[in-house]
């Protein structure tokens, strides 16, 4: 994060003796990226936090991948995965979609608490595409509602508690997610011409603390070579001990719907949506604007080359004009991968002349390696997708979901 904060009770000066009303000393954690190089947090608990009783191997739930080839777009219907998989909590109950080395993206319907869970390979970024929930963490809870990005630091231990129906995408890196460098001064402050500025962002406002001992965290952690693994640890204490903290690393939510979209006389290119940026990889944001105001304007987007990266766009609301006519609906996403032409589909160009604005509402994840397809996206692919833009409804040539 590129500001500081501070939560509870700290004492005035950092690695000090700071005691309990008993006499005791408060333990001290620093939680740190980069080889404490980078942002860091410092927490101080009521317990030690590395005091674990069992540790065994957990079986998470696993899903084949297989590369996009043929090479072709695709098209998912998420909302045909409702009743999918066998869990329905918000860690659990994902459903991998697409994959590739530096990050993942998974859907998921949820009802349930999860469990208390930390991803220790990297961030991650789940949006709520509609529901509320709150996120219990060792940090304080965050309230999230439909239109939320929540951005979870790795090693964060946090629980989701949904109020009702949820549903998220999920976007789970193997590094660390950021705004972009080009937003933040070399101190680290949003500059002037960034879409988004800290008044924006929302961290814990409050500790949490919870009592219990021997309490269970599933852990997602690195495994053999690219692999991940699992293991569950049962702490002595619960987790959720920590009095107070302060530092620039902590979970926090941004809203979609705080994003200010940059607008021009012409269509701006898909860099002025960026939202986020992990490692090889960026999350956009489009959101209801403005069309261009030149007066030979075409305000749809022209006919463009992924050459270094694939596309995938989770459509989360209103009306996407340049996909008109091929399908795509709500939580539709579609992935035009490196290598592919796309652009809008036939007659959305001319019939997009004279609109004043757009209400769209969508997520956009570009990754810069490609992306293999899992299990579940291709159980709710539209398998004539592909052919939409030549005015065809199947390919009479080929299975449509074989890798």
């Amino acid at each position: 994060m590129p500001y500081y904060r501070q939560v509870g009770d700290v004492p005035r000066k950092r690695h000090t003796q700071f005691r309990k009303p008993d006499g005791s000393l408060y333990a001290e954690e620093l939680m740190g990226v980069e080889g404490f190089s980078s942002d860091a947090s410092l927490l101080y608990h009521r317990h030690i936090p590395p005091a674990i009783v069992s540790s065994e191997v957990f079986d998470a739930p696993q899903y084949d991948r297989r590369t996009n080839h043929p090479l072709k777009p695709r098209h998912f219907r998420t909302h045909k995965l409702d009743g999918a998989g066998g869990s329905p909590d918000p860690v659990l109950g994902r459903q991998h979609l697409l994959a590739n080395a530096d990050v993942r993206i998974s859907y998921v319907v949820a009802t349930e608490p999860s469990p208390l869970y930390r991803n220790a390979i990297g961030d991650e970024c789940v949006y709520v595409e509609s529901g509320e929930a709150v996120v219990e963490t060792v940090f304080g809870a965050l309230m999230v509602s439909s239109g939320d990005y929540v951005v979870l630091p790795t090693s964060t231990t946090h629980r989701w508690v949904p109020r009702g129906e949820l549903r998220l995408l999920v976007t789970e890196a193997s590094g660390h997610i950021r705004p972009p460098k080009r937003y933040l001064s070399s101190k680290g402050q949003f500059l002037e011409h960034a879409p988004y500025c800290e008044r924006d962002i929302r961290g814990p406002a409050d500790p949490l603390t919870v009592d219990g001992e021997d309490v269970e965290v599933l852990v997602q952690h690195r495994g053999s070579g690219t692999a991940t693994a699992w293991t569950r640890y049962v702490y002595a204490h619960h987790p959720f001990d920590v009095v107070g903290w302060d530092g620039c690393l902590y979970p926090h939510a941004f809203s979609i719907h705080d994003f200010e979209p940059i607008t021009g006389r012409l269509h701006q290119p898909p860099p002025v949506h960026q939202t986020f940026e992990g490692p090889n990889f960026v999350i956009c944001s489009f959101v209801p604007r403005l069309f261009d105001y030149h007066p030979e304007g075409i305000p749809a987007p022209y006919n463009h080359a992924n050459v270094d990266s694939d596309e995938v766009i989770f459509y989360t609301g209103g009306d996407f004009m340049s996909r008109k006519g091929a399908g795509i609906e709500q939580g539709s996403i579609s992935l035009h991968p490196s290598g592919f032409t796309h652009g809008p589909q036939p007659g959305s160009v001319e019939a997009s002349i004279g609109k004043e604005r757009t209400d769209e509402l969508a997520v956009m994840v570009d990754t810069f390696r490609p992306l293999d397809l899992s299990g579940p996206a291709l159980a709710c692919e539209d398998a004539s997708y592909a052919w939409t833009w030549a005015g065809r409804s199947v390919d009479p040539s080929a299975d449509s979901t074989t890798g």
